[in-house]
C-alpha cells in the first residue's frame, strides 16, 4: 500500500482507501462520492419602507402632478393626502398593493398632508408623512382648440391648439396633450408658433372612426413660470371620406366619397393676377346666406377687384378669403374658362350637394390653376407640409 493508505470501517465491512483514489470514484454501492457540503444562502428580505412623492417640506409642487405613494418590502394598507381646508384628494391603489397614486388634481397655492402605512408579511407596520405646498403661479395660461367635443370632420382635419400665452417648454405642452385615432394610426405635433400647436395624422384619417383628445393641462409647467389654468377634452367624429381635385385645366372638380367617383362639378377658378393657389385645403367652415367680403382679405370692397356679394352657399378653404360657393352669375363660365377673384366658383345646386354631403375637415386639392403655391399657415393647409418635415415639430425649439 502507499504511504498514506488508511482503513476505513463502513458498518461491519473494511475498506481499503487511498490518497491516489479518483476524485469522485465509485462507492461500494455504485454510487458517485456524495457532493460537498455548505450552508444554504438565501437572498436577505427587503426592508419594509415607503417612498411619497412630493416628499416632506417640498414647495412649488405643480398641482397637476400626482401624489404618489410606493411600498417596499410590503403592501400599502392605508393612504390618504388631505388639504389644509380638511378636504381629502381622491387616490387609489394600484393592482398588487405597492404604488397609491392621487385620481384628483390639487389646488394652486395650497398645503397638503400625505400619509401612508404599509404591512409586511410577518404584520409589520410603518408609516411615512410628507406635508408640502403646491405652486402659486404668477400666470396661467388658456387653451382653445379645434374642433370640439362633439363635431363630426373630415379625414383631412389636423387638430389646433391655441395657447393665450407663449409657451416655452413645448415638450411639456405635447405630454399634456394626447390624441388618439385609433389603431395604426401615426400622428405628430408641430408648431405654428409660440402659442399654436397641431396634431396631425400622416395620411387621412379613417373615415367613420373615432378621435378622442385629452388635454390635460391644468396644473402643468409649461415653462418661464406658466402653468395651465384649465384641461380640455374631446370626442370627435370622422365622417365620410370626402376627396375633391379641383382642374385648372379641365375647369373640372372631381369629387371623391369613400374611394368612389360620386359627381364631377363644372367650375371656375381665379382668372389672371387672382389665379387660386395650388396645394392641398382643409375646409375649415360651412355657411348658407353668407356674404363674401373682399375686404376681410384686404380688398377695399369700392377698389376695381373689390366686391361684396352674398351668396346662397360657400365653404371656407383658407383665411386669405377662398372659398368654394355657388355663383349662378358665372354658370356659362364653369367648366370653360377661369373667372373668379380666386374662389371655386360652382352652380348653386352643385354647391348645395357638396355642402350636404362633406363637413369641415374634407379635403380640397387645387391643381393646374397657374396660381401660386398654397402657403401651409393659410388656414388649416398643414398637408402642405411633408411628413417628414412635419414629423420634425416646426418651430419647437
Amino acid at each position: 500500500m502507499g504511504r498514506f493508505s488508511r482503513l476505513v470501517v463502513i458498518g461491519s465491512a473494511v475498506v481499503l482507501a487511498t490518497a491516489c483514489t479518483a476524485e469522485g470514484a465509485t462507492q461500494p454501492d455504485g454510487g458517485q462520492a456524495p457532493p460537498s457540503t455548505s450552508a444554504t444562502s438565501t437572498t436577505p428580505a427587503v426592508p419594509l419602507g415607503l417612498t411619497v412623492v412630493p416628499a416632506n417640506a417640498a414647495a412649488g409642487v405643480a398641482p397637476g402632478e400626482p401624489v404618489t405613494v410606493t411600498a417596499a418590502g410590503g403592501t400599502i394598507s392605508e393612504a390618504s393626502v388631505t388639504g389644509d381646508d380638511g378636504k381629502v384628494v381622491a387616490g387609489a391603489l394600484a393592482a398588487g398593493g405597492t404604488t397609491w397614486t392621487t385620481t384628483e388634481s390639487l389646488g394652486y397655492g395650497k398645503t397638503y398632508t400625505a400619509t401612508a402605512t404599509a404591512k409586511d408579511a410577518a404584520g409589520k407596520t410603518t408609516t411615512s408623512t410628507s406635508t408640502f405646498t403646491t405652486v402659486k403661479p404668477a400666470r396661467q395660461t388658456a387653451l382653445s382648440m379645434n374642433p370640439l367635443d362633439g363635431q363630426t370632420v373630415g379625414v383631412g382635419q389636423p387638430f389646433a391648439f391655441y395657447f393665450d400665452i407663449s409657451v416655452k417648454d413645448k415638450a411639456a405642452a405635447e405630454k399634456a396633450i394626447t390624441v388618439t385615432a385609433g389603431p395604426g394610426v401615426e400622428g405628430a405635433f408641430y408648431w405654428f408658433s409660440d402659442k399654436e400647436v397641431h396634431w396631425r395624422s400622416k395620411e387621412h384619417l379613417p373615415a367613420h372612426s373615432k378621435v378622442t383628445v385629452s388635454a390635460m393641462i391644468y396644473g402643468k409647467h409649461l415653462g418661464n413660470g406658466v402653468y395651465g389654468r384649465a384641461d380640455r377634452t374631446a370626442t370627435v367624429t370622422v365622417g365620410d371620406s370626402v376627396v375633391a381635385v379641383a382642374d385648372g385645366a379641365t375647369h373640372q372638380m372631381t369629387v371623391t366619397v369613400n374611394g368612389q367617383v360620386a359627381r364631377t362639378i363644372p367650375i371656375s377658378m381665379g382668372k389672371k393676377a387672382n389665379e387660386t393657389p395650388v396645394g392641398t385645403y382643409t375646409v375649415m367652415s360651412e355657411h348658407t346666406n353668407y356674404t363674401m367680403d373682399s375686404s376681410t382679405y384686404g380688398v377695399p370692397t369700392d377698389s376695381a377687384n373689390g366686391y361684396r356679394t352674398k351668396v346662397e352657399i360657400a365653404s371656407r378653404m383658407s383665411n386669405s378669403g377662398i372659398f368654394y360657393h355657388s355663383a349662378p352669375w358665372s354658370v356659362r363660365d364653369q367648366g370653360v374658362r377661369a373667372v373668379s377673384h380666386g374662389c371655386i366658383n360652382m352652380s348653386t345646386e352643385n354647391a348645395a350637394w357638396l355642402q350636404r354631403i362633406s363637413q369641415k375637415g374634407d379635403v380640397i386639392v387645387v391643381q393646374n390653376s397657374g396660381g401660386p403655391v398654397l402657403e401651409p399657415t393659410d388656414g388649416l393647409s398643414d398637408w402642405q407640409i411633408p411628413w417628414e418635415t412635419w414629423k420634425q415639430g416646426g418651430k419647437r425649439a
